[in-house]
């Protein structure tokens, strides 16, 4: 792996870090961006469908509060995203070898944490022995059965496949609030929204490995410390899926943090994460 590195400032305040924003290439040759900030044990985020680093100002202030308090923080653009552009079949394994090639540049063994469906991405590189010392998960989607996720998921490949990237969007956000597939499409983004979908492909394979790994056991080998957060205001079924999850693994744990409509409060979410890494 090689690392090409830019030092940009951090925080404005007394006590920022300094944010150094660099790429590392993954053993396939994919070039991955990220910012790294402050010094001691890991977090590495992964994000679910979508954000990318320029988009979501949330996880980068939760980066920069833990920065500050002690804990090595970084976030990437996925691949296919932001400033991680990649071609071709941008599938589950794929993805998996650029948080390898992230958690090198954390220094080894972090924290990965997830959001969303990538909480299932983190799931599956601790189940694959990446270097995961413990998981942080929020509101990962897996109340649904394993073999409706699965049939989502494989209609979505389908139509990525034939080069339907409109309707592979529409059927991935099919059971989310309607508003916020009905924002996407006002939104003057929509066509590089649509555009972005073939990163989702590594999502809905994940989804569906973590659906049925959930529900047959497949999670009780995991040796690294679960905490499975949703919201003080969140949607149905999300709460009994971090229930489960919690109680899948040997060392699991459910709880509430602040946050609301799938994204959390980042200084809550600083406090619990610095809890959780630091002890």
């Amino acid at each position: 792996m090689s690392d090409d590195t830019a030092r940009t400032p951090g925080p404005t305040s007394a006590t920022a870090t300094v944010c150094t924003t660099a790429t590392v290439t993954t053993v396939r040759g994919d070039r991955v961006t990220y910012d790294l900030r402050g010094t001691g044990p890991a977090v590495v985020f992964v994000a679910g469908a979508g954000p990318f680093r320029a988009v979501d100002p949330v996880t980068t202030r939760t980066a920069e509060l833990l920065a500050e308090v002690g804990v090595t923080t970084v976030v990437f653009d996925r691949l296919g995203r932001g400033d991680s552009p990649a071609a071709g079949r941008l599938d589950l394994d794929r993805e998996l070898d650029a948080v390898a090639a992230v958690l090198d540049v954390a220094g080894g063994p972090a924290v990965l944490c997830g959001h969303s469906s990538g909480c299932a991405i983190s799931l599956r590189a601790a189940d694959r022995g990446l270097p995961v010392l413990g998981l942080a998960l929020w509101e990962a989607p897996l109340e649904s059965g394993a073999d409706e996720t699965a049939a989502w998921a494989t209609e979505i490949e389908r139509r990525i496949d034939a080069g339907d990237l409109v309707g592979a969007t529409e059927h991935f956000m099919k059971d989310m609030p309607p508003e916020w597939l009905t924002g996407a499409k006002a939104s003057p983004d929509w066509p590089a929204i649509a555009a972005s979908v073939v990163s989702q492909r590594a999502d809905a394979q994940a989804l569906t490995w973590a659906t049925r790994a959930l529900r047959d056991g497949g999670l009780s080998g995991l040796d690294v410390p679960l905490l499975a957060m949703t919201g003080t205001r969140t949607f149905p079924g999300m709460p009994e899926a971090a229930r489960d999850l919690a109680a899948a693994v040997p060392d699991g744990t459910a709880e509430t943090v602040a946050g609301a409509d799938h994204s959390w409060d980042p200084e809550a979410m600083a406090d619990r994460l610095a809890r959780f890494v630091l002890g």
